[in-house]
């Protein structure tokens, strides 16, 4: 594997078969990223085993990361030797250069208050050992700034995905979500108990008006599986005209 570090100024496209400017066409991009690190396509990732399901998960992550704007590393919540030492680590095969993956020094990336409580919280409540869990708990706080469901801004296919990744790696703390609060949610609500807080003023929750803010569905199409519907759609309309 060769990672160069150049001036994010002359960020090049994926090399594949058919690259695609980031700039030019987002909606690939994700996809790429995915099949570029794992070989395979999203919808095909085999997850039967934990190694499997940890690369699929991180693959997923710096996917989803790659298809918004702003430095990769950043977006995913990493540092750049982070970052450097996660792909040799989880995708020593996988072809990646700097057209790939621009980087601009080794500084780590900006920390938020707000993002480091909740890789703090993550990060005290381990239980696996070694750099994957601390990566992911930096990558899972990190995201938890998007706007969307958790397992979405994370580029996972579905919400049981992130329930297996946080009971596998975050054990002690996913456990205590009896009631299957909503993610974002319960690590804020862990957050406040642990400094004596009280989060809501309604002792039972199925009295209280934010009910569904807290425990309602998490269904919905994956933004990679988004992407992949529109482009078809379009491909399908071109091919009309």
């Amino acid at each position: 594997m060769t990672i160069a570090i150049v001036d994010t100024s002359h960020a090049a496209a994926v090399n594949l078969q058919a690259p695609l400017a980031f700039e030019d066409d987002k909606r690939h991009h994700g996809r790429q990223i995915y099949r570029l690190l794992t070989g395979n396509d999203p919808a095909e990732a085999v997850i039967d085993d934990d190694f499997n399901f940890d690369r699929h998960v991180i693959a997923s992550i710096l996917a989803v990361s790659a298809m918004e704007h702003g430095a990769l590393a950043e977006r995913a919540g990493l540092s750049t030797v982070e970052l450097i030492a996660l792909l040799a680590q989880l995708f020593p095969a996988a072809a990646i250069d700097s057209t790939w993956l621009p980087i601009n020094g080794a500084a780590p990336a900006p920390d938020d208050d707000e993002i480091a409580m909740v890789r703090d919280l993550l990060t005290a409540q381990r239980s696996t050992d070694g750099d994957v869990s601390r990566w992911l708990a930096a990558m899972v706080a990190r995201r938890a700034m998007e706007p969307n469901h958790l397992w979405e801004d994370l580029g996972l296919r579905e919400r049981s995905e992130l329930s297996r990744l946080l009971m596998r790696h975050f054990g002690p703390l996913a456990s205590r979500n009896t009631r299957n609060m909503r993610w974002k949610r319960f690590f804020y609500r862990m957050l406040c108990e642990d400094d004596g807080f009280v989060m809501c003023t309604t002792p039972v929750c199925t009295q209280c008006n934010d009910f569904a803010l807290c425990f309602g569905e998490e269904s919905g199409e994956s933004r990679m599986a988004e992407r992949r519907r529109e482009v078809a759609l379009q491909e399908a309309a071109n091919a009309a005209m």
